[in-house]
């Protein structure tokens, strides 16, 4: 069932309240005063602790001139959004707010300013405070494929200066467009600089979620691979795509590698769980948990996703934009390689189908991220297209607004881990020996592929690796973050 949020009930409730609030109290406002008064207003409706936050009480302010007073104590939006979350950093990890929409809608859809070089960082093996990176893929047209930086490449300083935990934010993800990368030797996990740097510049580019499909034969059995890395609902048909593909080689087993995925749209990941399945169609999906004025409102069918055959995209007016049938695999086994750098959709895929099929694992915990977002605009009903859109800024909200489960009702916060949570094997990246990216050089491939073909879940010597703290990549800089979100319908 589509869900209508804003549009009706309670956009008539915040918007008649703000309208009494007004007249009851006169008082210029400044751009300031209206982003502050749209944090608060959109929390107050939306926001999945709100009740457990004071200052969003519905009887907090008595009018909007107490609202733009007490606001003006804060320095900027970003405090004052901050001040309404329920302890941010331990119950609410993730809300975020952004000031340019834009940036953050082209970032749902692939498209970042970016040099190419997607990473992770991890500290040195020493436990001081230096860290280092790892190159995890290029991305086509981008700079560093012209400049030869390959995955597996190790780097530990920018611009000359070494890559610490206090500084890696200010080097990496400032407002620069180029800097130079100093390249390393892995050194047991202690890196060694080399003599050999590059220069890189960032441009916009847009990614390709669906980076690898291929197809293994071993034995008797078709080993389907996808290597997927972001659920972009403007990629829904050539996902889909893929899957045909797959279907048309009769595959036996699939593997998903959902390593470097941190998350997306939750209609991409109830499409992806019905095109490895099938036999399911109608069937409860997952399940959404929403504050109390959100639910009072709506009809419980609003809060439940099932499995689909079709994929029927609309854009932000209505207006059907794609309309396809799904092509399901009707698989019984599926296989997930995962990191801690895979959150949100991808642990929902997983969780959501661990409650039909067999689903193992080949990988390290997932980040733990079992809640969901909506985008927040300063309109009159918080919606982009909505009348009144605040011509004054480009601010919008992120914020957590729901909690998902998979039809028994969990969900993992504290994350999945292969071999505990769920069947499979707990390994990590070889950061000194990562391989090719869909190839059997590939540590974390090949042994998924031994698992499908032995059922040997035993870790040989050499496949045991020291286990590195990881401390950001290049995805959690972009706008999207690892947001897990439902768009407006």
């Amino acid at each position: 069932m589509k869900k209508i949020f804003i549009s009706s009930v309670l956009a008539i409730i915040v918007l008649c309240t703000s309208c009494e609030k007004e007249k009851s109290y006169s008082i210029d406002s400044s751009v300031n005063d209206q982003l502050n008064h749209f944090i608060w207003k959109g929390l107050n409706l939306y926001y999945l602790w709100q009740k457990d936050v004071p200052d969003l009480a519905d009887d907090k302010f008595a009018n909007l001139g107490d609202l733009y007073t007490y606001f003006r104590g804060y320095p900027s939006p970003e405090n004052v959004f901050t001040s309404l979350l329920n302890q941010p950093g331990t119950v609410d990890r993730f809300s975020i707010i952004v000031d340019d929409y834009v940036a953050l809608e082209n970032s749902f859809q692939g498209i970042n300013v970016s040099n190419g070089m997607e990473f992770g960082l991890v500290r040195n093996r020493n436990g001081s405070n230096n860290i280092f990176g790892y190159v995890r893929y290029i991305l086509p047209n981008s700079d560093a494929l012209t400049k030869g930086v390959t995955r597996g490449m190790i780097f530990n300083s920018i611009d000359g200066m070494q890559l610490t935990i206090e500084n890696y934010q200010a080097l990496l993800f400032s407002d620069a467009t180029n800097y130079t990368v100093g390249f390393a030797d892995y050194n047991d996990g202690n890196p060694i600089a080399t003599n050999t740097s590059i220069s890189l510049s960032k441009i916009e580019l847009q990614e390709n979620p669906i980076a690898i499909t291929t197809v293994f034969t071993e034995g008797t059995k078709k080993i389907g691979y996808l290597l997927y890395n972001q659920f972009a609902r403007n990629y829904d048909a050539e996902l889909n795509a893929a899957f045909a593909s797959l279907k048309s080689e009769n595959i036996t087993e699939l593997i998903i590698d959902l390593r470097y995925n941190g998350g997306g749209s939750v209609s991409t990941a109830t499409y992806l769980g019905s095109m490895v399945t099938g036999q399911f169609n109608g069937q409860l999906y997952s399940q959404e948990v929403w504050n109390y004025k959100v639910k009072n409102a709506y009809s419980p069918d609003s809060f439940v996703n099932n499995f689909k055959d079709k994929i029927k995209n609309t854009d932000a007016n209505g207006a059907v934009i794609l309309d396809e049938s799904i092509n399901s695999l009707g698989l019984d086994n599926v296989y997930f390689i995962t990191t801690y750098s895979t959150a949100s959709a991808s642990e929902l895929v997983i969780n959501s189908l661990s409650s039909y099929i067999n689903v193992k694992l080949v990988g390290k915990t997932t980040r733990g991220k079992q809640v969901g977002s909506i985008t927040i605009y300063d309109s009159d009903n918080l919606q982009r297209t909505g009348k009144n859109l605040n011509t004054n800024h480009r601010y919008a909200m992120q914020p957590l607004v729901f909690e998902i489960s998979n039809k028994d009702n969990l969900n993992y916060p504290a994350g999945i881990t292969p071999g505990n949570t769920l069947p499979g094997i707990e390994l990590g990246e070889d950061y000194n020996n990562l391989g090719v990216l869909g190839k059997r050089s590939d540590p974390l491939l090949d042994r998924t592929l031994t698992y499908i073909t032995t059922g040997s879940k035993t870790n040989h010597k050499a496949d045991t690796f020291f286990d590195f703290k990881e401390v950001f990549n290049s995805k959690l800089a972009t706008p999207a973050q690892d947001n897990m979100f439902i768009n407006f319908k």
